[in-house]
């Protein structure tokens, strides 16, 4: 076969001998992770237990972590000459292209200061204006809107607890559930540079605010879980979620949503500890009361001025909305001190 596009080892009038053509079955993905993690781990990389696209390296004088999206790859270390050694061994291996200090990666624009990190999606969301503008046509197009808004949720908190209500009707959206879905679009145009800023002195402790809306869904009686979670000040994780069962109290909804928050935390920890940001835990513990009785978990009561999982339950005011949004540490990038 002609060599594909972007693939420079071949010469003027070389081809490419194949063993064996996977291009176009359905194992074709899963062979190139095989043989993409095989190449990772014979150079030394460990897979992650609990995030199977993380990998670690790490010795007595360096660290490296890469992150895997099928053939899309980020890799960070404590040293560039490291991370130069492993570029030239995936190079070696598989030709990669090398596009230098990441800005731009999967909808995510990224940009990098002295004093932390700020993550946005403003060219997807303009993206998803643009294709917007018409009315609905077709039920397709409100499920389009809604997988890219549900996207769009990995660096805006702010639209978590509207996106999960309307993807609740994708199956069979009517007109109204379209007019929800722009007022939402609408209001990202009033703000599509808003982003996280993860501070380059944030402390490495885990704080978590979580909320129940006891009966939400007028037609199952289901809860909803909201909860968020913060490394220092700077927002990780989180999530608006009905819940599988119905409650049979105001008491027994929150509790369910202590216990996802708790499983959540968990998962962080152990994240945390490939990163050799805390000591690994054990995985034996699962309910709320055994977390607590280890310490691992403290709850405490927080009003509601200053509960920030309440707009991951219910829709809020205006004022109070924009209030929370500041204390999850949303910024724009236009107004974020170069």
């Amino acid at each position: 076969m002609n060599p594909p596009e972007g693939y420079t080892k071949a010469g003027p009038g070389e081809v490419c001998h194949l063993k064996r053509s996977l291009c176009g079955l359905k194992q074709a993905s899963r062979q190139w992770h095989v043989e993409f993690c095989s190449k990772l781990l014979d150079f030394g990389f460990v897979q992650s237990a609990f995030d199977h696209c993380l990998f670690i390296k790490k010795s007595d004088h360096s660290y490296l972590a890469l992150l895997v999206y099928v053939d899309d790859v980020l890799i960070t270390g404590s040293h560039d000459e490291d991370i130069a050694v492993v570029k030239a061994y995936l190079h070696k291996a598989f030709t990669i292209k090398d596009m230098g200090s990441a800005k731009y990666f999967l909808g995510l624009e990224i940009a990098r200061t002295a004093s932390g990190t700020y993550i946005n999606q403003r060219k997807y969301i303009m993206d998803i204006l643009e294709d917007t503008g018409s009315p609905l046509s077709s039920p397709d197009r409100f499920r389009r809107l809604v997988g890219r808004l549900l996207y769009l949720n990995l660096t805006r908190p702010d639209i978590a607890y509207g996106v999960q209500q309307l993807s609740q009707f994708v199956n069979a959206p009517c007109t109204e559930h379209w007019d929800a879905a722009l007022h939402l679009v609408r209001y990202l145009k009033g703000n599509p540079s808003l982003g996280l800023f993860y501070s380059a002195s944030s402390s490495c402790s885990l704080t978590a605010y979580c909320d129940a809306d006891w009966g939400a869904c007028v037609d199952t009686r289901r809860s909803l879980t909201g909860y968020c979670v913060f490394l220092g000040d700077c927002l990780i994780s989180w999530k608006t979620k009905k819940q599988q069962t119905v409650s049979r109290s105001s008491a027994e909804a929150e509790h369910r949503s202590l216990s996802m928050t708790v499983y959540e935390l968990l998962w962080l920890s152990y994240i945390a500890a490939d990163f050799q940001r805390t000591k690994h835990l054990e995985i034996d513990c699962h309910l709320v009361r055994d977390q607590f009785k280890a310490g691992f978990v403290l709850p405490q009561k927080v009003s509601s001025q200053f509960q920030l999982a309440d707009m991951f339950t219910k829709a809020l005011g205006p004022s109070a909305f924009h209030k929370l949004i500041g204390y999850l540490g949303l910024q724009d990038v236009h107004h974020v001190p170069s």
